[in-house]
C-alpha cells in the first residue's frame, strides 16, 4: 500500500509535498539532526514505500537548522551498539543498509541539499542521493575510522569510488577527514555550490524533473545502478530494451505532437 503524500506525518522527519515534490527535512538541529534506530527504520520505510507512490515525482533530502546530517547519534546508537551481541549488530547492520537500497530502489529521482555537517550516515545519505547540492560552508565526511570502524558501510565502498574515484574514495574513507565543498565540487561529488538558498534552488529542480518524462526519469535510475555491473555490449542490449519501452509511452508521443505543433510538451509520466 503506498503512502499518501499530501498527508504523511512522519514521526522523526519533516515532510512537505507540493507540486509532485516531497521534501525530507532531517529535524533535530539542536543535535545537527542526527540519526536514531528508528530514524533510520522510518526513512527505510518511507524509502521503500515511495516505489509505489506515483504522486511522488521527485524527492528533496535535507536537514534543519543549517546542517545536513551528523550520522547515528552517538548516545542513542553508538553507545548501544557496543553492548550488543552479533546478532543485534547484523541486524542494526542490514537495516542500515536497506536504507540505502531503498534509496537507489525508489524511482524518483533524489536530490540532496547540503549545508553544514554532512557526517557518517548523513554523508552515506547524501551519496546515495542521484544529485547532490551544497552550501560553501558544507563539509562532508566518512568518518568511520575515527570510530574505530572500517569505510565499509551502507554501500560506500561500492558507490563512492564511481562518484569520485577509487584514489580519492580511499582517502576519505581511510583517514575520515573532511571534504570540504570546494573538493566536493571538483571531486565530482557536488554537482554544484550554491551560494544562497540551496534548498531552494534543489526544490526548483525537482519542480523542473517533476513537470518532465519522470518514467522515462525512473528507467533513467534504474539503468544507472544496473549498468555498473555488466559488460558495455550488455549496457548497450539493456539501454535498447530500455529505450524503446520508453518508446511506447504516451510522454514519448506527447513530445513529438508538441514539437510538430511547435509548443513545449507537457509529460504526464505515462
Amino acid at each position: 500500500m503506498s503512502l499518501d503524500p499530501a498527508t504523511l506525518e512522519p514521526v522523526h522527519f519533516l515532510w512537505s509535498f507540493a507540486d509532485g515534490v516531497a521534501t525530507i527535512t532531517l529535524n533535530r538541529p539542536e543535535r545537527k539532526n542526527p540519526l536514531t534506530f528508528d530514524s533510520y527504520a522510518e526513512l527505510r520505510d518511507t524509502f521503500a514505500e515511495l516505489a509505489y507512490t506515483d504522486e511522488v515525482k521527485c524527492v528533496v533530502l535535507t536537514g534543519a537548522g543549517g546542517n545536513f546530517c551528523s550520522g547515528g547519534d552517538v548516545h542513542e546508537i553508538i553507545g548501544p551498539l557496543t553492548k550488543m551481541d552479533e546478532s543485534g549488530l547484523l541486524r542494526f547492520t542490514r537495516m542500515t543498509g536497506d536504507l540505502v537500497k531503498a534509496m537507489r530502489a525508489c524511482p524518483q529521482p533524489i536530490i540532496a541539499a547540503v549545508e553544514g555537517v554532512c557526517a557518517g550516515a548523513g554523508a552515506i545519505m547524501a551519496m546515495a542521493s542521484d544529485l547532490r547540492f551544497a552550501t560553501p560552508d558544507a563539509k562532508t565526511a566518512f568518518l568511520f575510522s575515527r570510530v574505530g570502524l572500517s569505510g565499509a558501510d551502507m554501500g560506500a565502498c561500492a558507490i563512492l569510488p564511481r562518484i569520485i574515484g577509487h584514489g580519492r574514495a580511499a582517502e576519505l574513507l581511510f583517514t575520515g577527514r573532511s571534504m570540504n565543498a570546494g573538493e566536493g565540487e571538483r571531486w565530482g561529488f557536488f554537482n554544484r555550490i550554491v551560494e544562497g538558498d540551496v534548498l531552494a534552488e534543489a526544490q526548483a529542480l525537482a519542480r523542473a524533473l517533476a513537470s518532465g518524462p519522470t518514467y522515462a526519469h525512473a528507467v533513467t535510475k534504474r539503468q544507472l545502478d544496473a549498468e555498473w555491473h555488466v559488460s558495455i555490449e550488455e549496457a548497450i542490449d539493456m539501454e535498447a530494451e530500455a529505450q524503446a519501452d520508453c518508446m511506447k509511452t504516451r510522454d514519448f508521443t506527447r513530445a513529438y505532437e508538441a514539437f510538430a505543433a511547435k509548443r513545449k510538451p507537457e509529460f504526464q509520466g505515462d
